[in-house]
């Protein structure tokens, strides 16, 4: 039941978050991977301090039918939820587009969720042999990167994204990731420059940005039909 699911956060209005869209952002709790730069650390635990309840929610969104066109089911990672399904149904009755942001952590569960979303923003976390480095989670890669081909078969819109800092991922892996992603089909990719004001890892330094990054975005711009920069 989407009773049952639990939401840590909420930005009621964003043009960021969906393309094109005026959506507002459901912040879903719990995640399994911790994420060295994660900036919402408080979403990681299965229970947060601050929960916001269906019925608020979904009060909130029918007073919004018509102003706001979709919502997005964001987190911590939406997917290990399985109340996810019943609120994206209910979300889709109101009349909303439905969008989901996920890193495939289970993918199994990310490909119950994709029948019902009309966009992803798909987290690429690395490439798979160096992800648990980043993740803390052994075969983390493995599961990204399936849950990745899960998405691309789908034919569900989708934009994949990898956040960058520049201790954890540097500029020839970074490129060596792309070219991988391009010939597994990806097509829209962004970069994610990390915001160091709030990391989950305090040993992590604010990233010095490495020489020659402008070759760097140049080479990825050749390879996707849509390469963005963000940060």
């Amino acid at each position: 039941m989407a009773a049952a699911l639990r939401v840590g956060g909420m930005v009621p209005l964003t043009t960021l978050d969906y393309p094109g869209r005026l959506a507002c952002v459901l912040f879903c709790q719990g995640c399994a991977w911790r994420c060295r730069y994660c900036h919402n650390p408080q979403l990681i635990s299965s229970r947060g301090e601050q929960a916001l309840g269906w019925s608020e929610l979904r009060a909130f969104l029918e007073r919004r039918r018509g102003l706001l066109e979709a919502v997005v089911f964001s987190g911590g990672e939406p997917t290990l939820q399985p109340a996810l399904a019943d609120a994206m149904r209910e979300v889709r009755e109101l009349g909303f587009a439905v969008g989901l942001h996920s890193a495939g952590i289970k993918p199994a569960a990310l490909a119950r969720a994709l029948p019902l979303a009309d966009w992803v923003g798909f987290d690429v976390k690395a490439l798979a042999e160096d992800a648990p480095a980043l993740t803390g989670v052994a075969n983390s890669g493995r599961a990204n990167w399936r849950s990745l081909q899960h998405l691309l078969d789908s034919g569900v819109e989708h934009e994949v994204r990898t956040t960058v800092h520049w201790q954890l991922l540097d500029p020839p892996r970074l490129l060596h990731l792309g070219e991988r992603l391009a010939t597994a089909g990806v097509k829209r990719f962004a970069v994610q420059l990390v915001r160091p004001q709030r990391m989950l890892d305090a040993q992590l330094q604010i990233p010095v940005q490495p020489a020659g990054l402008n070759a760097l975005w140049q080479a990825l711009d050749q390879r996707f039909d849509s390469f963005v920069l963000r940060g």
